[in-house]
């Protein structure tokens, strides 16, 4: 990746018995002369301190490292690949539930978001953001691995399992990319949307989630959200971020999925908020398309009929966009017993 790096909080396991290593940090010498590596020898200063495991001592840190490795072997990996508004940070919730259940948990977020490199100059496309991805995957030592995608990570995610053979299944959150937007759209070049991204202010970026995601409705869960926009928005860097979302808009639309969906060989399930209507390039349509985008409640359906045999389709009538956050309660019925 050169110069430009990826930011990824990685939530598993290991990282629920973290808080109790100190108790034990006098041990962490002989645990260096033994070899392990500073994140084992954190790991099992934490666990052999805890009261179940006797003696606090070299066998027991040994014995702590050893049950932690199995435990992870237990579970493929999950990489959680957040959407275009967004970062890793939205998925801090549904992580630690499936850290709970056992697996070990990857949340990066992508060149151009969150806490990763924004460079000035960075050719955006799926295959970069999936080698990228790929190459921080193989770099944990994980082997296979299941995909979730929201939104634009839905579209990544699609991209990365037709490139690597290393993923075992795919879930997908109101992907956008279910049609391919250029056929109805004119294409755009950077300067077009830096100029609306530049002049975003934070009332714009909620009003716009509140009519587009959320029915019309706000909490102070969805305000939340904005935490990272508003800190941008006051910085220094805020016109470097805003030409890095300038330049995310091109894989959306120079990317597309539709053709890769039909092709996939692994088990997908494509879980759809039925009212969202997210349709990229709809102001900008060419002229005499009258075609409607974002119609999600026919979406479905119609990627569905590409591969039949590996989507398997799970609609959530009445949620939109971010049904994670809109009904927590109704998608996590759907969502984890996936795994």
């Amino acid at each position: 990746m050169g110069k430009k790096y990826l930011k990824t909080k990685e939530n598993s396991l290991e990282s629920s018995i973290l808080g109790i290593w100190q108790e034990a940090a006098k041990k962490a010498d002989e645990l260096e002369e033994a070899k392990f590596s500073p994140k084992e020898i954190k790991m099992a200063i934490g666990v052999a301190s805890d009261k179940r495991y006797a003696g606090g001592n070299m066998t027991g840190a040994t014995k702590a490292i050893d049950k932690i490795k199995k435990g992870l072997s237990d579970h493929p990996a999950i990489t959680l690949l957040h959407g275009k508004n967004f970062a890793g940070f939205y998925f801090d919730k549904i992580a630690k539930q499936l850290v709970a259940k056992g697996y070990r948990v990857i949340v990066p977020d992508q060149v151009g978001f969150g806490k990763s490199s924004k460079p000035k100059n960075y050719q955006y496309s799926f295959q970069q953001l999936a080698l990228n991805t790929r190459k921080l995957i193989a770099h944990l030592n994980i082997d296979q691995y299941i995909l979730v995608g929201h939104s634009m990570g839905g579209m990544l995610s699609v991209h990365l399992a037709s490139m690597s053979d290393k993923v075992k299944q795919l879930v997908l959150v109101n992907p956008i990319g279910l049609e391919d937007y250029l056929k109805y759209v004119e294409y755009q070049d950077p300067e077009f949307f830096y100029e609306k991204e530049v002049v975003k202010t934070v009332d714009m970026f909620r009003n716009y989630q509140k009519k587009n995601y959320y029915d019309g409705k706000w909490n102070d869960s969805y305000e939340q959200l904005l935490e990272p926009f508003k800190g941008w928005q006051k910085g220094p860097d805020w016109e470097l971020v805003a030409w890095n979302n300038a330049l995310t808009y091109e894989p959306i639309f120079g990317d597309e999925i539709i053709s890769k969906i039909s092709s996939l060989k692994v088990p997908t399930y494509l879980i759809l908020g039925t009212r969202d209507r997210t349709g990229p390039g709809r102001a900008w349509k060419k002229p005499g398309v009258s075609k409607e985008l974002g119609l999600y409640q026919n979406l479905g359906k119609e990627v569905k009929a590409l591969n039949p045999k590996r989507i398997k389709l799970i609609e959530l009538k009445g949620l939109g966009h971010m049904p994670q956050f809109e009904d927590y309660t109704a998608f996590s019925k759907v969502f984890y017993p996936l795994f």
